[in-house]
């Protein structure tokens, strides 16, 4: 009986060591995941490419507040960006400066000697086709006093780039049945080479010019940033953009008045001058 007792008793003693053993493992294994680090290598060897902004603080990023930065060398990007509200800079492609110390990838992007704008991305986790990073930006418009804004943000890479294939003329309707662009008309845009774009009206069955003036837009990648004038006031808007030989097709998140958010969609076919 008191073999069996101490034949249980060190059973019971391995078990526990066993355990115990497992457990100091287990715990090492997370220690050491926790305490991996996005070094300066990671992000020197990843970061060269199109890099769009798809999530900020966990949520999908509208269209018409996308940033993209096109990044040419550790040191070098240029960033493309231009909010709906026709207020802040137009920025297309303004050349911006790379510092990389560590983990943390500041950019600054000068529009004129007086708008200024500095993000401070300290990046947490980094492949060749995302990172996520939490960001510091300080904007300084037309000597006003800085804008510092604090958000984490998601960076997708961006392999299209449709620059040169919008080029010429294009008219479809929208797709998005029932959403606010949807007016059951055709519509036409003529993209130019210089950055400027004539966008036509049906006048009987004549596409004639319209009355808005400026008319500039950029491509960025696959997002297409046009601005213009009317009665007036300043316009902008942002697509996601991809085109397929003579088949042009848009597509924007976009929010309406209550904060819902929605999907616009166009469809277009290129006309044969």
């Amino acid at each position: 009986m008191k073999k069996l007792i101490f034949l249980l008793l060190a059973s019971v003693l391995c078990s526990a060591l066993v355990l115990t053993a497992c457990s100091e493992d287990s715990q090492e294994q997370s220690d050491e995941g926790a305490g991996v680090e996005v070094t300066q290598t990671d992000i020197e060897e990843n970061i060269v490419g199109m890099w769009m902004k798809s999530e900020e603080d966990g949520q999908p990023v509208l269209t018409d507040e996308k940033l993209v930065l096109d990044v040419v060398s550790p040191n070098k990007a240029f960033t493309s960006i231009s909010r709906d509200d026709g207020q802040d800079p137009w920025h297309d492609n303004e050349k911006s400066k790379i510092e990389i110390d560590n983990n943390v990838m500041t950019i600054s992007t000068a529009a004129d000697d007086e708008s200024v704008i500095v993000d401070e991305y300290t990046i947490t986790d980094i492949n060749e086709n995302e990172f996520t990073a939490s960001r510091k930006g300080t904007s300084t418009l037309e000597g006003s006093e800085p804008d510092v804004m604090e958000s984490v943000v998601t960076f997708i890479k961006v392999n299209d780039d449709f620059s040169d294939d919008i080029i010429g003329t294009w008219e479809g309707h929208c797709t998005s049945e029932g959403s606010a662009f949807d007016d059951g008309q055709d519509h036409r845009w003529e993209y130019k080479e210089d950055g400027t774009y004539v966008y036509y009206v049906k006048d009987g069955d004549k596409w004639v010019p319209s009355d808005d003036t400026m008319n500039e837009y950029f491509v960025a990648g696959n997002l297409l940033c046009a601005r213009w004038m009317e009665n007036d006031e300043e316009y902008r808007e942002w697509w996601e953009v991809s085109i397929d030989g003579d088949t042009m097709n848009w597509a924007a998140l976009r929010a309406d008045e209550d904060g819902n958010t929605f999907t616009a969609t166009f469809e277009m076919k290129k006309v044969e001058e």
